[in-house]
């Protein structure tokens, strides 16, 4: 049985607690609040619960601080109820681990685990990990209650002649658990007195016996073997149990391991005791980060909840697990009315509450110096000084201390999470918020700055301060701040008086835009929604809703109802007629699936718009056309792709409009030109990311892993790759597009098992969104590496759903996703070699027709595979070594070692051991060479058998698998429902490797199989 997982991006952490433990017994786990350290210590626990050791939990609360004993009383009341204590004289010695009952559990370590193999929810924890409920009580005088009954009152203890204490005969828990009867007599006393289970006497009890008692207590843990101590809040503790601990971790063994849980109080406690268990050295202390974004994506979709604004949760949490949650559930909560893209975070009260939770302990002078911060444009310790706070280093020190924001060199704050910015001016009153930034205004050093707070200071609209701020907004567009331009724009259509009713629609209009230019979304729905509301001329309408559009990314589908008024305002406007008739050409391709549709919209789009001489909206059309005509299997995509770059190129300067540019690019990727597309990319990128927009950037990133991918560059395809995926993150758009490029770049180098996960994160996206192009891109992925690493049911399965999409889209171009291959070769694997051979058939014109030289050599390999299937294995072999030797002339690296890894399986087929293992030496130093990581490690396996039974080389793939899984007992209803077949099926097939290794019955199956 493998070790429980680790939590989502803990893998690392986890491991180096381990060691820690390992070579120091003590390791103390720190981070703010909902970051995640009880999961880390859960996971460990749950770790060494798994090893058999003993596992002892003890998580305080915030009024334990105040109450003397509290905790070590909780520490006694959980290790009675966690281990059985036996009577003096029992030869399992003093202690002997519980058996477990059925579905129990350590206190605070889950033995349920969910389907996903992550630990299941805590009940006795918040949901960020750090303690909000204690496993055993708060209260001393209740801690013997923690598990069962209530404590007797003191002076309530019966006596017996063989008990003259009184203990056997106490009904408190913790007594008739038997924890005490190691103990000598004083001990024994003191330990039941910290308990509420003996009277206290005038004088309290002995100091020193309690503290050996509990040492010994601590001490008998480990009689049976290693056991793990967890003490979860060690800032909440009393100043009594902390030195109680102190001195029992000081004599205890070295099997006892300890892992304290801190949680920094970054304002101090009024009592100032140290609650420290021991003294921490620099290799004691792990300090628990925030997750990275995409580690954020992988939480929301391992809770269920939706991962395609992962980038923008990250944001608003800075990576807080429970701020993510939070946020997350929100999301999930307004499915009602779904998020899209391009509007605000909708925020439950949770969220907010968790935000105030972070925020509530800071007092309130920290708060007021935070509230600037929040308000200003670029804040800086120095700038919020000026600004009427003269200990704005203090207060900012003690919120860097508690988490709460980030101090550069230069005094450059940063809030850790952008709830709480939100969250800060949210709360404040307007009179704060207005006072705050007429101050702000007065001593900022940058006029652009300076108008935006005078603005924001403001509820009066004024058309002169109005136009002040539209020409900031020029300004700040003219530097290269966009996304500064686009809320200036906004801002001074809001500031702008309702008599200049027509001056403050244009500046909405214009605010939109520049939002739209911007990638910003949220504002350019805002400029939307205002004007909407107010009597615009059709045509302004028309030209906010194509900015919301352009701002929409991959999600189209939720804006049925924009499309439908903008071509309606749009009747009798030739050119914005032209202009939604492109994004309509976009939509229908993504969320339609229909490119017939797609390409009629992008014709009638491009006509019109070289009627009114727009060339970039004709080069915009033509350019989806292009990619219509490809995908449709025309003739002329090439001559229309063409036209549509002259006149993207005629622009100055070049850079900004890219879009026929990338597509001629990517179709030197379909055809594997590899060193043309990659030449001409390299050309290019330079210039987008100095003059283009992040999606052009985002784009060029996830081409170039593809082709590296394809080319044999395998480290630097997850390098772009990543990159892809931080920017997509960064910019708020969905991850789904970046996640397929990943999922390519690791089944290239990195990791078959990461190239499956990113895949269906990519899937799931993709859903999420209702985008039918990446949806079957990210299917193809997933299948693929499904079917390389045998998982040959699931790749069937998954790769028939392509099938289905891309008919389903009229797609007739084999080259751009080349699922026809990998979908035959699945076919041949569960059997079904007739079906395989007719989707080869159907193909195959296509691709000579189209002239798509190595779609034909994919075919190639998958029809090798049918002819070794079907006995004709000198025919497969000599097809393979032609196919493997054309792939390298190709410059297909990865592809020309598949080939020569099905080659070696033929090989094997025909008992041509050493020809088979040529074969693989070849392949492995053809992936050696291209960094290919996990297919290196494909060519050094030999399938299980092989080499020993010869026989079994007569068997196919399909039918050595459920020998293998009938030879190992499973029966024919078992095998059906693991290899997602008939139990007719299964039972033909059966009959086959009978015949085929000439045996009888399951046993002689067995046996021939041992060899």
């Amino acid at each position: 049985m493998g070790a429980p997982p680790a939590p989502v991006g803990r893998e690392e952490l986890l491991s180096r607690l381990e060691r820690v433990l390992h070579s120091r017994g003590r390791a103390l786990l720190t981070g703010t609040a909902g970051v995640g350290k009880t999961e880390v210590a859960v996971a460990e626990a749950a770790r060494a619960e798994s090893r058999g050791e003993t596992v002892l939990w003890l998580a305080t609360l915030p009024a334990d601080r105040d109450i003397p004993g509290a905790a070590a009383a909780a520490l006694v009341a959980s290790a009675a109820a966690t281990v059985t204590w036996p009577a003096a004289g029992d030869p399992a010695g003093p202690f002997a681990p519980e058996t477990p009952r059925s579905g129990a559990a350590l206190p605070g370590v889950p033995a349920p685990r969910t389907d996903a193999g992550a630990p299941a929810p805590r009940t006795d924890l918040a949901p960020d990990g750090d303690p909000a409920r204690q496993a055993g009580p708060a209260d001393p005088a209740a801690s013997g209650a923690a598990h069962a009954g209530h404590p007797v009152p003191a002076g309530h203890l019966p006596r017996h002649p063989e008990d003259p204490e009184g203990f056997r005969a106490a009904v408190g828990p913790v007594t008739a658990s038997g924890v005490f009867d190691g103990l000598p007599g004083p001990q024994r006393t003191a330990v039941a007195m910290l308990c509420r289970e003996a009277p206290l006497h005038d004088g309290g009890w002995d100091p020193i016996a309690l503290r050996l008692g509990i040492a010994q207590i601590l001490r008998a843990l480990t009689a049976r073997g290693p056991a793990l101590l967890v003490v979860d809040g060690v800032q909440h503790i009393d100043a009594d149990s902390a030195d109680l601990l102190r001195f029992a971790l000081h004599l205890a063994p070295p099997a006892l391991r300890v892992i304290a849980i801190e949680t920094p109080e970054a304002y101090g406690a009024e009592d100032g005791h140290d609650t420290r268990l021991w003294v921490p050295s620099e290799a004691d202390i792990l300090l628990v980060p925030p997750l990275h974004a995409d580690e954020i994506a992988e939480l929301l979709i391992h809770h269920r909840l939706p991962s395609r604004m992962a980038g923008r949760i990250h944001k608003a949490s800075g990576g807080n697990p429970r701020l993510a949650l939070a946020v997350g559930r929100s999301l999930a909560d307004a499915r009602n009315t779904p998020v899209h893209h391009a509007e605000a975070l909708t925020l439950s009260g949770r969220a907010r509450d968790l935000a105030r939770q972070l925020l509530g302990a800071a007092p309130p002078d920290v708060r007021q110096t935070l509230l600037l911060a929040a308000l200003a444009l670029r804040p800086t310790a120095a700038l919020i000084r000026r600004a009427g706070r003269p200990d704005a280093e203090a207060d900012l020190a003690a919120a860097e201390r508690a988490d709460l924001v980030s101090l550069a060199e230069d005094g450059t704050v940063a809030f850790t999470a952008g709830l709480l910015p939100s969250t800060l001016v949210h709360d404040a009153c307007w009179a704060d918020r207005s006072a705050g930034h007429a101050a702000l205004a007065g001593v900022v050093d940058d006029s652009v700055e300076a108008v935006r707070h005078r603005a924001l200071a403001t509820d009066i609209p004024d058309e002169a301060l109005a136009a002040e701020v539209a020409e900031a907004a020029d300004l700040a567009r003219r530097r290269g701040n966009s996304a500064l331009a686009a809320e200036l724009a906004l801002l001074a259509a809001e500031s702008t008086p309702v008599r200049h009713a027509t001056q403050r629609i244009t500046r909405l209009v214009d605010a939109a835009e520049e939002a739209a230019r911007a990638a910003r979304a949220d504002l350019a729905m805002r400029a939307a929604t205002d004007l909407l509301a107010r009597d615009a001329a059709r045509s302004d309408r028309v030209r906010a809703r194509l900015a919301v559009l352009d701002t929409a990314g991959q999600g189209l589908t939720g804006l049925d109802e924009m499309y439908v008024h903008a071509m309606e305002d749009s009747e009798g406007d030739t050119a914005l007629r032209s202009g939604v008739l492109l994004r309509l050409a976009v939509k229908y391709v993504l969320a339609d699936g229909d490119p017939l549709r797609s390409r009629a919209a992008a014709v009638e789009s491009a006509a019109l718009a070289a009627s009114v001489g727009d060339p970039r909206t004709a080069a915009q059309a033509l350019t989806v056309q292009a990619r219509m005509d490809r995908a449709l299997g025309a003739s002329d995509a090439e001559s229309v792709l063409a036209q549509a770059r002259g006149l993207e190129m005629a622009e100055r300067p070049l850079g900004i409009r890219n879009a026929a540019q990338i597509l001629t690019i990517r179709h030197a990727l379909f055809d594997d030109r590899l060193t043309d597309a990659r030449d001409q990319l390299n050309a290019l990128l330079p210039l987008v990311q100095r003059r283009g927009s992040v999606e052009d950037t985002i784009e060029l990133f996830s081409t170039l892993a593809a082709i590296e991918s394809r080319i044999g560059a395998c480290p630097a395809a997850l390098v772009h790759a990543g990159q892809s995926l931080a920017l997509t993150l960064e910019a708020g758009l969905s991850p789904g597009p970046a996640w397929y490029t990943l999922a390519l770049a690791e089944t290239a180098g990195g990791s078959f098992a990461r190239a499956a996960s990113y895949a269906r994160r990519s899937v799931q996206a993709s859903e999420e969104e209702g985008d039918r192009v990446f949806l079957s891109r990210s299917l193809y992925a997933l299948g693929r590496v499904q079917l390389i690493n045998g998982d040959v049911a699931s790749a069937l399965e998954t790769l028939r759903r392509v099938q289905a999409n891309e008919r389903a889209q009229s797609t007739v171009d084999p080259s751009m996703l080349r699922w026809h291959e990998e979908l035959a070769e699945a076919l041949l694997a569960n059997d079904a070699a007739q079906e395989a051979a007719e989707l080869l058939a159907e193909v195959r014109p296509v691709a000579e027709g189209l002239r798509r030289t190595t779609v034909l050599l994919g075919c190639d390999r998958a029809y090798a595979l049918y002819l070794a299937g079907c006995g004709r294995t000198d025919e497969a072999a000599e097809l393979l070594t032609r196919t493997a030797e054309r792939f390298a002339e190709a410059g297909l690296p990865l592809e020309h070692g598949r080939a020569l890894v099905s080659l070696a399986r033929v090989e094997r087929r025909r008992r041509r051991r050493s020809a088979a293992q040529s074969a693989l030496h070849t392949a492995a130093t053809v992936f050696e060479r291209a960094g290919a990581a996990p297919w290196l490690a494909l060519a050094s396996e030999t399938p299980a058998g092989e080499d020993s039974l010869p026989a079994l080389s007569s068997l196919t793939d399909a039918e050595l698998r459920l020998a293998h899984l009938v030879g190992q007992g499973a029966s024919n209803q078992e095998a059906a429902a693991k290899l997602y077949l008939s139990v007719k099926t299964v039972e033909a097939r059966l009959t086959r490797i009978y015949q085929k290794l000439d045996v009888r019955s399951r046993a002689q199956l067995a046996t021939a199989l041992r060899g």
